[in-house]
């Protein structure tokens, strides 16, 4: 396949990337830094530091921090058992933990609603057990059931990617070594599993931060996230503005946190890169 084809295959996405990625930044950008008279303005960025707004972001950040927390406590213990079953039941059981990503988003936060809310299912059955019901609707708690409901699979996928990569053989060679599960997992297991860990992170860290669906469905809208606020100014106040002030502002902390990631990343593998040279350098010089 000669050059031309290749542009000509990758036409449609880059047709889309411009469309739908490039130009509306572009337009979030313009509107950022410019007031309603369409004057140069960096007001709209540093309203992030506003009492309401800096209150929306930290909690946004909380319940990031929290849910991040949560799903990767969640996923090493599934992702151990899923990775002991055979190849069948093991395709079945991450079929049956993606099933519910196929059913609309809204739906899912509907039935959640649905199973907290103070005569729903959950306290139904609280109650038939003679149990005291609980009072979770439209509370925090909601919220980051919610969130950690949604984004579990993204935290568990990348995990498991990673471990089912890690050979047999090298576990079975620790285990004939007297090392145990516990050891297996810290010394083995959990370093190799780093890189799914940082992509779950991620992928799991950013969009929980600006749930505000879930806030709104789940937290009946008594408490803000960042991104209610922001999808407030957009629709309600029509200050676009601002909106998109609060976006960029926003942007940056993802870029900001993602970037020791990649840093990360990048000296890991200059380190790789010279422990390799550093063992090839001596066989050179016994060929020569």
């Amino acid at each position: 396949m000669n050059r031309r084809n290749r542009e000509l295959l990758a036409s449609p996405y880059f047709i889309w990337s411009v469309g739908f990625t490039v130009i509306p930044l572009i337009v979030i950008l313009r509107y950022a830094f410019t007031n309603a008279g369409g004057a140069f303005t960096v007001e709209n960025i540093l309203a992030i530091g506003d009492s309401i707004n800096r209150k929306a972001f930290l909690f946004s950040l909380e319940i990031a921090l929290i849910c991040t927390l949560l799903c990767i406590l969640l996923a090493y213990p599934l992702v151990m058992v899923v990775r002991r079953l055979h190849i069948s039941r093991r395709a079945f059981m991450l079929f049956f933990l993606i099933l519910p990503m196929w059913m609309n988003f809204i739906l899912r936060l509907l039935a959640w609603q649905m199973i907290l809310s103070s005569n729903g299912i959950l306290n139904f059955a609280l109650q038939a057990l003679g149990l005291k019901p609980l009072d979770i609707a439209n509370t925090w708690t909601a919220i980051i059931i919610g969130v950690v409901y949604d984004y579990f699979p993204f935290m568990m996928l990348p995990i498991f990617n990673a471990i089912a990569d890690i050979p047999e053989d090298v576990i079975e060679a620790a285990k004939d070594l007297g090392a145990g599960p516990l050891t297996v997992f810290t010394r083995i297991i959990f370093p190799l599993s780093i890189p799914g860990l940082k992509s779950g992170i991620t992928i799991v860290f950013v969009p929980s931060m600006t749930s505000f669906v879930v806030a709104d469905i789940l937290g009946g809208g008594k408490l803000q996230l960042i991104g209610n606020i922001i999808e407030q100014e957009f629709t309600r106040s029509s200050n676009w503005n601002l909106g998109s002030g609060l976006s960029v502002a926003l942007m940056v902390f993802v870029f900001i946190s993602m970037a020791f990631t990649i840093k990360d990343d990048v000296v890991k593998e200059d380190l790789e890169l010279v422990c390799v040279e550093g063992t090839e350098k001596p066989g050179r010089r016994k060929a020569a």
